[in-house]
């Protein structure tokens, strides 16, 4: 088990009489002694290891909530209020959900709906994107590519693009297969391929990645919802149980 190690230790604490948890001070039949009487009383009371287990799963979550507080804070203005990411949802919400994000991440195109159906009929999240491409060359294109669009065409087209590029789009991420997305929705795929390539797209994800490092963010989806970290995939369910407890 992940926390067998810790677990084990608090359980010795547990099954050792009073005065007997300094090992050092035991002879060498003494500690045998001490371990047969553990192994066996681990064996006739399981739940000892499991109840030590979830206590330090416990304390360890309390610990990263309260890291991620700290870390949130001080990042507070490049998260919420970078200047170059685009905002969707209502602009004005009272709670804000920022989503790093890979268009090539599973879990990714997973959570798009369930969000949009969040933004849908709570209609008060604000919602920012930070454009986080980090599953190779394709993903860093697919940045690429919606950043030029938010750049050159604007935060509507933006907005359909991001869509598309969950729900629609299919195959590998080719310039090719891009600029074709951008002629069926009726986007000047000219101007964005030019945008592609410049110095300012380039800051924009440099910064991104930046940020996720100082937040200790490593994978996609992730989300900063108020106060909160949530890494990982969330179902819709819980994603409105975290809302509403933002709100509380």
């Amino acid at each position: 088990m992940k926390f067998a190690p810790l677990a084990l230790a608090a359980a010795l604490a547990l099954a050792a009489p009073a005065g007997a948890t300094d090992l050092t001070a035991l002879t060498g039949d003494e500690r045998d002694a001490f371990r047969a009487e553990v192994r066996a009383y681990l064996l006739e009371n399981p739940e000892v290891l499991m109840e030590a287990i979830a206590a330090l799963e416990a304390k360890q979550a309390q610990q990263q909530a309260m890291s991620d507080q700290q870390l949130i804070a001080t990042n507070a203005a490049a998260i919420f209020d970078d200047g170059h990411s685009w905002i969707g949802g209502n602009p004005e919400g009272s709670l804000t959900i920022v989503e790093f994000a890979d268009y090539r991440c599973g879990y990714c195109r997973k959570a798009h709906p369930e969000l949009m159906q969040l933004l849908e009929l709570d209609g008060d999240i604000r919602y920012i994107v930070k454009e986080f491409p980090i599953l190779g060359e394709q993903s860093v294109l697919a940045s690429r590519f919606a950043v030029a669009v938010l750049r050159a065409e604007g935060a509507e087209a933006y907005g359909t693009v991001h869509d598309a590029l969950y729900t629609s789009f299919r195959g590998d991420v080719t310039q090719a297969a891009l600029d074709r997305l951008a002629d069926d929705l009726g986007l000047d795929a000219d101007a964005i391929r030019a945008e592609m390539d410049s110095d300012a797209v380039t800051d924009i994800l440099r910064a991104n990645s930046a940020l996720a490092q100082r937040l200790g963010i490593s994978g996609t989806p992730t989300f900063v919802i108020g106060d909160q970290m949530i890494r990982g995939y969330v179902p819709y369910e819980a994603m409105t149980g975290i809302v509403a407890e933002e709100r509380g």
